[in-house]
């Protein structure tokens, strides 16, 4: 889960009282008639144990505590508790049930706590309304409503790398080989059906490589997994594109993937890209490794040659990767001999 929509309310404050002292020679006692409390105010707190909204799977309605109502003796009523959310790192807050979502909070730094809503002022009691005219007065106010608010919650992923590919090349093994990420490895299509991030470190650079689960050719027109999980690449400085050195239609497939980022998000295929070709432990691949070297040449693209389960050319291709990192920006790019691929945006079809 990583689109949810919440209900959130904040408590709201108490009744201030109408209440009077029984005193001798003050008329009808005199008012001593408490204040309501406060209500609880809502939070929502980065929590970097929190990876997904899988804790809004049952639970989409939140409340906090409403302040307590004032008494006599002039004491005012308990504030409610505050109700604090944690939430994953990268959660964007949008307001619902306008004519169009607002942005409310972009939640991109650990610990980071943000008030969604805040909880009604308490009622005054009777006391402040005493007056030389009017010493015994019977009037007290009721408490402010808290505030009530529908919320969209959007998780993008705080990542550096964004690895994309097709279906079954190799993408989830790649993670777990150039870091301590486990994401499940099958051999079946959509295998991975959420985002999975890893720690890499290249020498004294560390770096978030996060898995774009697979796209098809057609996902922006909803097939395979559409484009649901490409939200998670928007915050990426570079991508990884991983291809199938076994596929007889490697160019074929890079270029089709390319175009569903353009359909996507333009901006997203003018990230940096470097391009790896995979599972060349294979004897086929290593038959048609000239002739895919040469269609890459052809084209000006420098690609690296790997073996995810084997382990060959990773550190060779994750070197190039902290290299980007390090230089960032497209004019320091520029100054770098490595070679960078992007692919020019197309048209939308029509």
């Amino acid at each position: 889960m990583d689109k949810v929509e919440v209900w959130i309310k904040a408590g709201d404050g108490g009744d201030g009282v109408i209440r009077f002292r029984h005193e001798k020679y003050v008329p009808f006692g005199g008012p001593d008639g408490g204040d309501g409390g406060k209500g609880g105010d809502v939070y929502f707190l980065v929590d970097k144990n929190v990876a997904n909204f899988r804790q809004f799977r049952y639970k989409r309605r939140f409340r906090a505590e409403n302040g307590r109502h004032g008494s006599g003796q002039k004491k005012f009523g308990a504030g409610g508790k505050d109700l604090v959310i944690a939430v994953p790192l990268g959660t964007m807050v949008f307001e619902s049930g306008k004519e169009q979502e607002m942005l409310f909070a972009d939640l991109r730094q650990p610990r980071q706590r943000f008030l969604v809503a805040g909880g009604g002022k308490g009622g005054l009691g009777n006391v402040h309304f005493a007056t030389s005219r009017n010493q015994a007065p019977k009037t007290a106010t009721k408490g402010e409503l808290g505030e009530e608010r529908r919320l969209v919650l959007e998780l993008k992923l705080i990542a550096d790398v964004g690895v994309i590919g097709y279906p079954n090349v190799g993408k989830s093994t790649f993670l777990s080989v150039v870091s301590q990420a486990r994401p499940k490895v099958a051999d079946y299509p959509f295998t991975t059906i959420e985002p999975a991030l890893g720690v890499v470190e290249v020498g004294e650079k560390t770096f978030v490589v996060a898995e774009i689960p697979g796209l098809i050719d057609g996902a922006h027109l909803g097939k395979g997994l559409g484009h649901n999980f490409l939200r998670h690449a928007e915050r990426t400085k570079v991508f990884i594109h991983l291809l199938d050195g076994s596929s007889g239609s490697i160019m074929e497939n890079m270029d089709k993937l390319n175009r569903e980022l353009v359909w996507y998000k333009p901006e997203m295929a003018q990230k940096p890209q470097v391009v790896a070709v995979n599972k060349i432990d294979l004897s086929q691949v290593q038959q048609r490794l000239p002739e895919i070297k040469r269609e890459f040449d052809a084209r000006g693209i420098k690609a690296f040659f790997i073996s995810a389960i084997a382990g060959e050319g990773i550190f060779e291709l994750m070197a190039a990767v902290a290299e980007l990192l390090r230089v960032g920006g497209e004019e320091a790019m520029e100054e770098t001999p490595l070679q960078v691929f992007r692919p020019e945006p197309k048209a939308r079809r029509r």
